[in-house]
């Protein structure tokens, strides 16, 4: 049988990982959060890696292997066979991610593991660039965008649930940081792919937006 893939791309905060994993859940397939794949190599190699030369980059990425199991929000994807959990979810981590980002070896290594999986099973797959670059030929694309203000202020209330100090112009400011570098890198910049299905979620409850995936899945 043909695997259906559908993915939701877009910036930091947008709401991409809880839309992707409800959906996931309602088309009873797994979820691949591809941001947490860039994470967990960042924090895997660490502060600074980034500016490693490719030869030593290529020698650490050659030890890493993705897998993923289970469907909708109880999906889990691990590295090397540990599921990847809370410690890659710091604003540091996202920052390093951010960084590795725009190394071509790096991308190029997670566009292999990405596609590998795509090819295994059927996906949900979320991420910056996953209609325009790693899966061109899904069965559904949909970007999702808000404002910064919207995105820094959702961020904010999301770590003041979990206890976690939290400065709102700080949060802009690096949200604002990451949409410049996601946008204007030389590989893969984040962009709507032609055929995707663009939702502006800034003025959308969690609902709204799902039903929008939902209806145009069913389209």
């Amino acid at each position: 049988m043909a695997k259906r893939i559908v993915t939701i791309d877009g910036p930091a905060g947008v709401g991409k990982s809880t839309m992707a994993k409800q959906l996931a859940r309602e088309l009873a397939i797994p979820y691949l959060d591809t941001g947490a794949m860039f994470r967990a190599i960042a924090w895997k190699l660490g502060e600074g890696s980034w500016e490693w030369d490719e030869a030593r980059l290529d020698e650490a990425l050659a030890s890493f292997d993705f897998s993923l199991s289970g469907v909708g929000e109880d999906s889990v994807l691990a590295l090397n066979g540990v599921p990847i959990g809370a410690e890659i979810r710091t604003e540091e981590v996202g920052m390093w991610a951010s960084n590795v980002a725009t190394l071509p070896v790096i991308r190029s290594f997670l566009k292999t593991a990405q596609q590998s999986l795509g090819e295994r099973f059927s996906l949900v797959a979320e991420g910056r660039d996953m209609g325009t670059v790693i899966f061109p030929d899904a069965t559904h694309k949909f970007f999702l965008d808000a404002t910064v203000e919207e995105r820094a202020r959702r961020r904010y209330r999301q770590l003041q649930e979990m206890g976690k100090d939290a400065d709102l112009e700080l949060l802009k400011e690096q949200i604002a940081k990451r949409d410049d570098q996601d946008r204007n890198r030389a590989v893969a910049p984040l962009k709507a792919a032609d055929d995707a299905v663009t939702i502006d979620t800034t003025t959308l409850t969690i609902p709204d937006v799902f039903q929008a995936l939902v209806d145009g899945v069913q389209r």
